[in-house]
């Protein structure tokens, strides 16, 4: 098997989980990153570059959605008749090897809520198979194999990769409309979701959110058995009260139906509680033992990127995926919540078009920070456009009346963070491209 694109965060992740399975793998990406050390680590060899060579003899050769249709390997596959399978497609033929399929889905939070259900069921000694989004910290991988008979997997709405999986259960955690290249509008992308919790068969069960009211507005036309989770809504079979915050950890009583369970979590933020009710709702159809999951959740370690804290000496450098405006304020909220000190927010926006559609929503995203650097645009998958670029953001957040906020180029971020750091401050990176790096940098200079 040839992987075109194998470094990223999902090919990684199915390359690992093949190769420990005994399939001769292959792979090849466009520049080195620490998943492609950890893949040559375990043995797989990875080309950096792409070459029509590069395929050799596969007999399957599996490409990232990042891949470009004229990318020369993918084209010498499809010449030689060979089997090509999209991402989404090999996750999906990965699935019937299990017997059952825990498939998460949602705009928000699906890597921590895979992480989540998979670190429970592990906990449990149910040894699942788990294809994950993100570097979970106990596994120091995105990717587990395990012997037990459940598949739990994170399901992509990119490009509609979900439809692929037919789930036994389905996680629905939110809907906010998202990949505009992909979607004509929110109602497509309802569309899509509706689809997808369908699949399920008629002795699995589709867990939803229904203080997401985009999710609640088509529960109607789910026709599966369902179990749903919130906070605010009065009528789910799951809800959760009396949440407290502070220093980075959240807990909360987890209702359901007439018991009370006790949650301790050491990821911080409201929104990790509805992740943790979401894997709550996932045990409960599997009829696992509530308070066992509930001591699990409290040793669940987080997932690399997500609210990642890579410094808290004098100075907390925190890193995280957060690229959405809905994901950036909730971080943003977090923080603040947890902690009465000086935020500063280094946001990287990702993508040109996300950037134009959702441009007044990050300045609204980002207005409780106490000051705001805002990079260049990482482009990843899309071309440069001259007439859109972060001056959208920070002209709308000067608009709206914020009095700290700035352009900083990527190459000085270091540089700036390091000569305006105080002691007790918080420098939040939060951007879905390669900001990490230099949260990294940040980490190690404030932990020395």
């Amino acid at each position: 098997m040839h992987f075109i694109g194998i470094g990223g965060i999902g090919m990684s992740g199915i390359a690992e989980l093949l190769k420990n399975k005994g399939f001769l793998v292959t792979g090849s990406d466009i520049s080195d990153s620490p998943n492609v050390q950890r893949l040559i680590d375990l043995g797989i060899h990875v080309t950096i570059g792409h070459n029509a060579e590069n395929i050799s003899d596969s007999e399957l050769v599996i490409y990232s959605d990042a891949i470009p249709k004229n990318n020369v390997e993918l084209k010498n596959a499809l010449s030689k008749n060979l089997l090509v399978y999209s991402r989404a497609r090999m996750i999906s033929e990965i699935a019937k090897l299990n017997n059952s399929t825990v498939a998460i889905s949602g705009t928000h939070g699906k890597t921590t809520t895979t992480s989540m259900v998979g670190s429970i069921l592990k906990a449990l000694e149910l040894d699942p198979t788990i294809i994950v989004g993100g570097v979970v910290k106990s596994l120091e991988s995105n990717s587990a194999l395990g012997s037990g008979d459940t598949f739990v997997v994170e399901a992509d709405e990119y490009n509609k990769s979900l439809l692929h999986l037919s789930p036994t259960i389905a996680v629905i955690n939110n809907i906010d409309f998202e990949h505009i290249e992909c979607y004509e509008d929110l109602e497509d992308l309802k569309e899509t979701f509706i689809q997808f919790a369908n699949s399920v068969p008629f002795y699995g069960s589709v867990c939803a959110c229904l203080d997401s009211s985009n999710v609640a507005s088509i529960i109607k036309r789910i026709d599966k058995p369902l179990i749903s989770y919130g906070i605010e809504n009065k009528d789910v079979d799951i809800k959760a009260d009396n949440i407290q915050q502070k220093n980075g950890k959240v807990s909360f009583n987890a209702k359901i139906k007439d018991r009370k369970f006790s949650v301790n979590l050491s990821v911080p933020g409201r929104y990790n509680v509805y992740n943790a009710l979401a894997a709550l709702a996932v045990c409960e159809t599997m009829g696992i033992n509530i308070e066992k999951a509930c001591n699990a959740l409290s040793n669940f370690g987080g997932v690399k990127r997500r609210f990642d804290i890579k410094a808290n000496k004098n100075v907390m450098i925190v890193d995280d995926y957060a690229h959405h405006p809905v994901e950036v304020q909730n971080v943003v909220e977090t923080v603040k919540e947890n902690w009465d000190t000086n935020l500063n927010v280094v946001f990287q926006p990702h993508l040109f078009s996300r950037t134009k559609e959702f441009y007044k929503d990050f300045a609204k995203a980002l207005m409780k920070a106490d000051n705001v650097m805002i990079t260049e645009i990482y482009a990843s998958r899309e071309n440069y456009e001259e007439s859109i670029s972060s001056n959208l953001i920070i002209d709308e957040m000067l608009r709206l009346g914020h009095k700290n906020v700035s352009f900083v180029p990527l190459n000085e971020i270091v540089k700036k963070v390091k000569s305006i750091a105080s002691d007790k401050d918080i420098f939040l990176t939060m951007g879905a491209g390669n900001i990490w790096r230099f949260a990294e940098e940040l980490g190690k200079h404030f932990n020395d």
